[in-house]
Formats: C-alpha cells, sequence, structure tokens
C-alpha cells in the first residue's frame, strides 16, 4: 500500500497508541519520502517511513529499534494489511558516513502519544536526496524530490560539499556535477 499523509499520520499514530498500553517511548529521526510528505514539501506518496535515527536523552544515534518496538511496528503492519517494512532503518547505516552539520536546527517535531518523531528539515532533506539522487541516476524520485523542494544555488553548495565527502570514487564528483546540472535546469 502506498502511503499518503493521511495513512503515514494513521500508521505513526496507531504505534504511538500501541506503544503507550505497553508503556515504551521513542523518539525517531524520519526522513526520505515519508518526512518530504508530512512536511508538505512534496504532494506524494511513498513505500514507507524511513527511520534515519533515534534521540536518547539529548544526543541521537543511528536507530536501532528494540526488538519490544519491533513487534508494534510489524503489529500494526498486521492491523492495517501493510508490508513489516512500513518503517525501517534501512537508511540508519548513513549515519556511521555522518550528518551534515547542524541538522537538529530544522527539525519538526509529531507527537503520537508516547512515540516522537522529528521530521528531516529542509537543508538536511536536500544533503540525503542529492545523496541519493546521484547514487540513483538522474531519473530517480529522488531528483523529482530535489526539484521539488527547489534548492537556491547556495543550498545546493552546502549540500554538494557534504554530499562529496561521502563516496571516495573517482567518478562520484562528475556524477555529483550532473545531478546538480539537472535540479538547476529544472529551475
Amino acid at each position: 500500500m502506498r502511503k499518503d499523509r493521511q495513512t503515514i499520520e494513521t500508521l505513526l499514530g496507531a504505534l504511538g497508541d500501541h506503544m503507550s498500553a505497553e508503556n515504551l517511548t521513542a523518539s525517531l529521526l524520519v526522513v526520505g519520502g515519508a518526512a518530504l510528505v508530512l512536511r508538505g514539501f512534496v504532494p506524494r506518496v511513498t513505500q514507507d517511513v524511513d527511520v534515519l535515527g533515534m534521540q536518547v536523552g539529548r544526543s541521537w544515534m543511528g536507530a536501532c529499534l528494540s526488538e519490544e518496538l519491533e513487534a508494534l511496528i510489524h503489529r500494526v503492519a498486521r492491523d492495517f494489511s501493510v508490508r513489516e517494512d512500513w518503517l525501517n532503518t534501512e537508511v540508519a547505516s548513513q549515519w556511521r558516513m555522518g550528518l551534515p552539520p547542524g541538522f537538529e536546527r530544522d527539525l519538526r517535531w509529531m507527537h503520537f502519544g508516547p512515540l516522537r518523531v522529528a521530521l528531516a528539515g529542509r537543508s538536511l532533506l536536500i544533503s540525503l536526496k542529492l545523496f541519493a539522487a546521484v547514487d540513483a541516476g538522474v531519473g530517480s524520485v529522488h531528483l523529482q524530490d530535489l526539484r521539488a523542494l527547489a534548492p537556491s544555488t547556495e543550498e545546493l553548495e552546502r549540500a554538494r560539499d557534504w554530499v562529496r565527502e561521502q563516496d571516495a570514487s573517482p567518478h562520484f564528483p562528475r556524477f555529483l556535477d550532473e545531478v546538480i546540472r539537472h535540479v538547476q535546469r529544472s529551475d
């Protein structure tokens, strides 16, 4: 099932309800299509909710969900007949490579009972989508999302500086410049 804003909020709300019943709490950093949709940056649907990190106290770390939380995520999947990985941490490996400095500044929080969801801000989304577009190519949904964000030249330059550090292959800078040209042409 493809998820629009209402469906994502319903699933997160159900997860929050289950967490409340089990006396669990969590603070998750959501990126990707779900963050774009929930922040109103793009009017599209997404396949899943990508969780990049989680907050423990005042510190952030790569997402590592507890067994109890995983079980509740699967319960929501069953209850709503969605894929078991509707909320997933596949992108959490990016945490090891590092995130753009200051990503915490423009997070927007949503609360679903004891589930706190930090939605990635514009700057982080631009950086992550630029990186993903270089990896996936100029025909990808990541490039479409990046175009929808309509980043300024300054925003693209900041994102480029961070993205360059993510891949040391000799061809990567050329692919990066190609994607940036495609984004700028759409302006």
